[in-house]
């Protein structure tokens, strides 16, 4: 998996491309999350619209990501679900917990709230 990451209106855009199964793939997502809050970026967008397939460890990942960054005071929304990574967060309900967007500016936008 591939992972390119930028800054834009102060909120950290993680870009993914590929499948998010497994290690290392699941500690290099961890790790450049942790890499936004060592500077001082605490509301990070993931855009899931290059993974092609997740599993139950790329799900985890997710949720890791999502612990450390909201016990930091921040927040993680993620943005241009595919089919299929949509259906699991629907078939989990992790609908209910992460916020989800259409757009990466968009979900830019709501931190901009």
């Amino acid at each position: 998996m591939k992972i390119k990451d930028k800054i834009q209106d102060g909120v950290g855009i993680l870009t993914l491309k590929g499948k998010l199964m497994g290690y290392p793939e699941t500690d290099d997502l961890h790790s450049e999350v942790k890499v936004f809050l060592s500077d001082k970026v605490k509301n990070v967008v993931i855009d899931m619209g290059g993974v092609n397939w997740l599993n139950s460890m790329g799900v985890g990942a997710l949720m890791r990501c999502l612990t450390t960054v909201k016990n930091a005071g921040g927040n993680i929304c993620l943005a241009r679900l595919t089919d299929k990574a949509r259906s699991i967060f629907v078939m989990t309900q992790l609908v209910r917990v992460f916020d989800i967007f259409e757009t990466v500016n968009e979900a830019v936008k709501h931190f901009k709230k």
